[in-house]
C-alpha cells in the first residue's frame, strides 16, 4: 500500500524491504535516529545536564514521530508481533545507543548495557503514551517521561544511597553465606 501511494513499482518496493513490514520499520526508525542528531548536534546539546540531553533527545524523537502516528501505532502492532519481538528488540535498543551517544556516554563497563537498557524501557513507554496523546503540544506524554526519568533518578540515588551504607563494605554472597553459618557473636 505505501509504494502504491507514493507511486512506487510494488516489485521494486519488495526489492528494497525483502524483510518485509520490519525492513520498513526500521529504516523508518535509522531515518529517525538520522533526523534526531541533526535536529540537537552536540555543540546544541553540551550545556544540559545528561538529564536534560535524554529529555531533549526522547522529545525530538517524539516531534519527529508526530506527523506519523497513526503509521507509528502500526509499527509498534507489528513490532508486538511474537515473530518479530527479537528484532523490536534490537530497535529499540539502537534507538537508546544512538541516544546516549548523542548524550555523550562513553561508557564502556556494565553502566553502557544498564544505561540503554533503562532507556529502551522509558522510550518504549513514552512512544505508548505517545500515540494515544491528544494533549496539546503532547504535554501528556512529556509529563509521562518527566515522571519516568525522576523515577530512574530515585532508584539511582536511594542506590548511591545504600551502597555507600555500611562503611564502604560491599555485598557478598560468600560473606554472607559464611554469616548465615558463622553468625558474628
Amino acid at each position: 500500500m505505501a509504494a502504491a501511494e507514493g507511486g512506487i513499482d510494488a516489485d521494486i518496493a519488495h526489492l528494497a524491504f525483502a524483510g518485509g513490514a520490519m525492513d520498513m520499520i526500521d529504516a523508518w526508525f535509522a531515518n529517525i535516529d538520522a533526523r534526531m542528531i541533526e535536529a540537537l548536534p552536540a555543540e546544541k546539546i553540551d550545556a544540559m545536564s545528561i538529564r536534560q540531553r535524554i529529555i531533549a533527545l526522547v522529545t525530538a524523537r517524539l516531534k519527529l514521530l508526530a506527523p506519523d502516528r497513526e503509521a507509528l501505532r502500526r509499527a509498534l502492532a507489528i513490532m508486538a508481533m511474537p515473530t518479530n519481538s527479537a528484532r523490536a528488540a534490537r530497535l529499540g535498543w539502537r534507538a537508546a545507543d544512538v541516544m546516549w551517544r548523542a548524550a555523550g556516554d562513553n561508557a564502556t563497563d556494565f553502566n553502557h548495557y544498564s544505561k540503554r537498557l533503562t532507556l529502551t524501557t522509558v522510550y518504549a513507554a513514552t512512544l505508548l503514551v505517545f500515540v494515544d496523546d491528544d494533549s496539546e503540544d503532547w504535554a501528556e506524554s512529556r509529563a509521562f517521561l518527566n515522571r519516568r526519568i525522576e523515577g530512574v533518578m530515585r532508584f539511582e540515588r536511594a542506590k548511591a544511597k545504600w551502597k555507600g551504607a555500611g562503611g564502604g563494605e560491599r555485598l557478598s554472597l560468600s560473606r554472607f553465606i559464611g554469616r548465615l553459618r558463622y553468625p558474628a557473636v
